[in-house]
């Protein structure tokens, strides 16, 4: 029985230091592996957040472009319109009476299409009045005015009779 008890007593000692060893083992690959699921949990999140970050930015940079774009196509826009002006003066005679007024004609373009009639205002004039300046003040579009007597005329061709 004391021999059987010298060739048990250390495979039980071996067995249970093995047991012990591949506990202690066990714990220190959990313990790793814990770690490595960390960084990765934080590397993760820095990407997230860099994600995000780019997302956000590309999308304020992209609604700046869209508005940039749409502010330059409406300066446009309003760059193609044009007003036409002309004026005159018109004498009414009645009895004894010598009645003379400025008549101002305005209308808009676009490009070359009318976008309104001729908006015609009439005032009446005394002798020392500026004409010019009461041009200016009579205006209804706040744009810079194209007169039409600034516009270059072409030679009209004589009808052949």
């Amino acid at each position: 029985m004391e021999g059987l008890l010298w060739i048990l007593l250390p495979s039980f000692v071996a067995v249970a230091s093995g047991l012990l060893a591949w506990f202690v083992m066990q714990s220190r690959m959990e313990v790793a592996l814990a770690q490595q699921r960390e960084s990765l949990a934080e590397a993760r999140g820095a990407l997230d957040a860099e994600k995000n970050a780019l997302q956000d930015s590309l999308d304020s940079a992209l609604r700046a472009a869209t508005e940039t774009a749409r502010r330059q196509s409406f300066d446009d826009f309003l760059s193609e319109l044009k007003v036409e002006q002309r004026h005159y003066t018109r004498e009414n005679r009645l009895l004894m009476q010598n009645r003379k007024s400025l008549v101002l004609q305005e209308r808009m373009y676009f490009r070359n299409i009318p976008l309104s009639d001729w908006i015609e205002h009439e005032v009446t004039l005394d002798d020392a009045t500026d004409v010019d300046r009461l041009v200016q003040d009579m205006t209804v579009f706040d744009k810079a005015v194209v007169s039409i007597a600034d516009i270059p005329r072409q030679p009209q061709r004589k009808a052949l009779a």
